[in-house]
């Protein structure tokens, strides 16, 4: 999960103040660096590790000039937690390109091991978008030489996309500018990871936007044209003439977790709300809990941020109070997101305190988005406990997960879940809960897939392990799970 947004604006113009305030806005999705390369007669880089704000400063922002740019917030899958790895990443030679990316190469080993040495290429950090550029960048001049011209054509940017198509395995949604040449968008045949296509037109001209949320192009004030579709590219050319070809043909499947936990809920996805989605969540699980017979609380409350929607839904499915009865620190990260075991656990009560009053001699129904490790929740549980809670209930608007995420998320091994091996009532109690449901995972899929019947699956492989790509071994996640591991500087457990 990482975030992005390329921008192609009129000639004249300097793209790095949108590219900065997107951004911000996609800060959510990844908190350990941030970077920015733009372009006028030569490329322009910052990136280093970080914060948005902390990468940035008024110095570096007034010579990322140009008005073709990328930028790119990292949350590490394969990579570590290095300068190097921090995106976006470009080559002069033999095409000039900028290019980031969101999602994950699942067979990054592979082709580090066979492609890139057996061909003599050495590359310079251990970051999977290192390999998705030099695909395409081979493609392209293979291409090139073949047809004998220095011209680049709409048809070559498409023949460098289908050759990253037939080598690169796994998830992803990729922007890249080419210097007097345009922008290019696509994404992976399955559509696993979202992008979103916008434009503007100012009096200065016409301005052409991607990003990986829809809310990077609101607050800049472009008009969303289309999600791009799996298999698809988009390549706006130095005319401002727009392209779009359709290379790949799998069944469309997005992420379930982007409407679950990654994305704002000021976002559209794939023409699907995300905090509507939320809000069926929360209704699902009223009538959930109520057909269960479960045991009914004072009040339900939201763990910030993300559940905020179901829980109210939720709440009043089933006719109770809502309350928020844990503050979070604004300043503090998103827990899942963050690089390593140890720092999740120390940064979970630095992040929520408990309102006393709300707990005292009650009992409450948390509602959460997703059980992962469960440190987390375990930890949460018990300070509510300690804020004089009688009883505790506890409700997932996901359902158990079960299988490590080779397509870009933090889940290495089956181990580190929860529910591994364990019933709902034996998770409960490794919890420290007095009541656990967990969403039915049909009611989720149809929750999320009322906001657009167009769309006939998600990609549900963390709770089924059922990997819509059919190229997931158990070897391959063994190798993602050790290269995430190492990089945690955790031990594997497969």
């Amino acid at each position: 999960m990482c975030g992005f947004i390329g921008i192609y604006g009129p000639d004249g113009v300097d793209v790095s103040g949108e590219i900065y305030e997107g951004l911000l806005a996609v800060q959510h999705r990844g908190q350990d660096a941030a970077g920015m390369t733009t372009f006028t007669d030569s490329f322009h880089v910052k990136k280093g590790l970080g914060l948005v704000l902390e990468v940035f400063d008024e110095k570096n922002m007034q010579r990322l000039r140009g008005n073709l740019g990328v930028g790119h917030v990292r949350y590490p899958t394969v990579g570590g937690n290095r300068n190097d790895d921090a995106q976006p990443f470009h080559l002069t030679y033999p095409v000039g390109i900028a290019m980031a990316h969101n999602g994950n190469v699942s067979n990054y080993a592979e082709l580090v091991d066979g492609f890139f040495r057996g061909n003599r290429t050495r590359l310079n950090s251990s970051c999977d978008l290192e390999v998705l550029l030099f695909v395409f960048a081979r493609a392209l001049d293979e291409r090139l030489r073949e047809r004998k011209s220095g011209a680049i054509e709409p048809d070559d940017i498409f023949h460098a996309v289908s050759a990253v198509y037939d080598l690169v395995k796994g998830a992803y949604s990729v922007v890249a500018t080419l210097p007097d040449v345009g922008m290019v968008a696509f994404r992976d045949p399955y559509g696993i990871k979202p992008i979103i296509f916008g434009e503007k037109e100012t009096e200065e001209g016409r301005w052409f936007a991607c990003a990986s949320e829809s809310v990077v192009l609101d607050i800049n004030g472009y008009t969303k044209t289309s999600d791009i579709g799996p298999g698809e590219a988009i390549f706006v050319d130095a005319q401002r003439r727009k392209h779009i070809a359709k290379l790949a043909y799998k069944p469309h499947r997005p992420c379930i977790f982007e409407w679950v936990y990654f994305a704002r809920p000021d976002s559209m996805l794939d023409d699907i709300s995300v905090y509507k989605t939320r809000s069926r969540f929360g209704e699902a699980l009223a009538e959930q809990w109520r057909a269960a017979g479960a045991p009914i609380p004072d009040s339900v409350m939201p763990i910030p941020d993300s559940s905020r929607d179901a829980a109210l839904s939720m709440a009043h499915g089933l006719g109770l109070p809502y309350r928020e009865g844990l503050v979070k620190n604004r300043y503090i990260g998103r827990t899942f997101i963050m690089p390593n075991q140890k720092s999740r656990r120390s940064s979970v009560r630095r992040k929520l305190n408990p309102i006393r009053l709300e707990f005292e001699g009650k009992d409450v129904l948390l509602v959460d988005d997703s059980i992962v490790r469960g440190n987390t929740s375990k930890r949460i549980v018990q300070m509510v406990r300690d804020a004089g809670a009688r009883k505790v209930y506890l409700a997932s608007t996901s359902p158990p997960l079960v299988a490590p995420c080779p397509y870009g998320i933090d889940m290495a091994t089956k181990t580190e879940f929860v529910a591994t091996g364990r019933t709902t009532e034996q998770i409960a109690e490794q919890l420290g809960v007095d009541y656990l449901m967990y969403l039915d995972r049909d009611a989720m899929n149809e929750a999320a897939r009322a906001g657009n019947d167009a769309i006939e699956g998600f990609c549900n492989a963390c709770f089924t392990g059922d990997y819509p790509t059919g190229d997931i071994t158990a070897d391959r996640l063994l190798r993602i799970a050790g290269d995430r591991c190492a990089n945690r500087n955790e031990p594997v457990n497969a």
